[in-house]
């Protein structure tokens, strides 16, 4: 009998979305897969019904996350040599030098990153981190629970976190096949890959090929094209609410129409607040000319701060906050995970609200799944909380280089533009939406609503 058993690794809270909360699990055991998830995060999946082994310690060797962090910086190096774009320097983020460890740690890893900026050194340096890991508990941990288990494949539903290494190789020496699922369309450019596995999921054809780009050592036919999971919500028709009850179950005015503002994190927008007075005003001009428009503000999931307090506050008539469904387990930012729950809210919150304003999110694919579109801020405030950011520099990073040649957005390019843009969308400028659905069939294997599907289906060829 094939053994069609199927450990689905989850390193961290990220997976959740993809893998526990879509239709995954339900296409696998209609599929005859027997699916277990080897579970590092903190949420019980056993609330789901799902079978899950626990993983009680994931620590790593105390240098890997050294050698992970010099892998990135010599990446973005020979990303440089390689293409002659400086827009990787932008991918970097400062090394902390405030104590005795975090400055060891960081003229460890610049010595590193000096020393070894070659195509040979990077393969020295991921060779170490290997050998790094193979030292741990956590290795010999992971091949007792792969020997107990006996899995046809070992699926990562993430290819970036420290505590995937361990049990991938663990799996790899057993001569288990492997594979990782490079999670979000904007992650192969930043230098963000840090397992390597036998096989590779991405989410479409131009991620495939840039994949092949970043990390020519990966055969071409070792990468399955499948879409992502995180999609499938918006497809499900069962779970949205009709408007009158999406409106009283929220407390929204049955009489307006809703434009959503989606809210990022203070380091992506530390001016955010001020965007979202902006987007108020505007409203606020269009309903004097005749509109009833409110705006239904959902925050950044990890920003629980009061940075918005003022703003909600001064447009009480206009602003609406509806805050995600996300659930805290500590303090820490990496630990506040994702419900079900949420993902409902989202897929309502798109289907109801007009559109959807933010600062180059992800979230264009989530509304233009409803056929709504979305637009994106694209102009500095005078005065900004950090003088040394710049939203322009957003917009240069290499996934926005994917747009089709039309915009597949609109922009807003000072808050004067704000209410005409938002005044010519209502008016129904069904060319947007055309463009939007065009960037989405690039970044997102089509139809969305089969990628757990076509995830089984590659599943099957592996391992038979």
């Amino acid at each position: 009998m094939q053994n069609k058993k199927i450990l689905i690794f989850l390193p961290d809270g990220i997976g959740l979305r993809n893998f526990a909360y879509s239709n995954f699990y339900n296409v696998g055991q209609n599929e005859n897969f027997e699916v277990t998830f080897w579970n590092n995060t903190p949420f019980n999946l056993t609330e789901l019904s799902f079978k899950e082994i626990k993983i009680e310690s994931s620590k790593s060797n105390i240098l890997t996350e050294v050698y992970k962090n010099a892998r990135k910086e010599i990446e973005l190096n020979l990303n440089i040599k390689k293409t002659n774009d400086k827009v990787y320097d932008s991918y970097r983020f400062p090394l902390p030098y405030k104590g005795i460890k975090k400055t060891l740690k960081s003229v460890a890893i610049r010595f590193l990153t000096f020393a070894y900026s070659t195509d040979s050194g990077l393969i020295k340096i991921r060779r170490k981190i290997a050998r790094l890991e193979k030292k741990t508990l956590y290795y010999y941990q992971s091949i007792k629970t792969l020997k107990q288990e006996n899995p046809a494949i070992v699926f990562c539903t993430n290819q970036r976190p420290l505590t995937a290494i361990a049990p991938i190789l663990a799996a790899r020496d057993l001569g288990i096949p492997t594979a990782a699922f490079i999670y979000s369309w904007d992650n192969l450019p930043k230098a963000m890959m840090v397992i390597e596995t036998d096989y590779y999921f991405v989410w479409s054809d131009h991620m495939k090929q840039e994949l092949l780009f970043y990390y020519p050592y990966i055969k071409e036919e070792n990468i399955f094209v499948t879409g992502t999971p995180q999609f499938e919500i918006h497809f499900d028709k069962e779970r949205l609410l009709s408007r009158e009850d999406f409106f009283q179950q929220n407390e929204l005015d049955l009489t307006k129409k809703y434009i959503c503002f989606s809210g990022d994190d203070v380091t992506t927008s530390p001016d955010d607040p001020k965007y979202l007075e902006d987007a108020a005003l505007a409203i606020q001009k269009l309903n004097d000319k005749g509109f009833n428009l409110g705006i239904i503000f959902r925050r950044c999931p990890v920003d629980f701060s009061g940075r918005y307090d003022e703003v909600l506050k001064k447009y009480p008539d206009i602003l609406k906050a509806i805050d995600p469904l996300w659930k805290p387990f500590s303090s820490s930012w990496n630990t506040i995970l994702p419900t079900k729950e949420d993902d409902y809210l989202l897929s309502n919150l798109a289907e109801h609200c007009e559109m959807v304003l933010n600062l180059g999110s992800s979230m264009v694919f989530d509304f233009v799944s409803h056929e709504k579109p979305c637009g994106y801020f694209r102009y500095n405030q005078k005065v900004q909380l950090d003088k040394t950011w710049d939203i322009f520099k957003c917009y240069r990073y290499v996934h926005f280089r994917s747009m089709p040649a039309k915009d597949p957005v609109f922009f807003m390019d000072d808050p004067d533009s704000i209410s005409d843009a938002i005044e010519k969308v209502l008016k129904q400028d069904e060319e947007i939406l055309i463009n939007t659905k065009k960037w989405f069939e690039k970044i997102n294997q089509h139809p969305p609503q089969l990628a757990s599907q076509r995830i089984f289906e590659a599943m099957k060829k592996i391992i038979a």
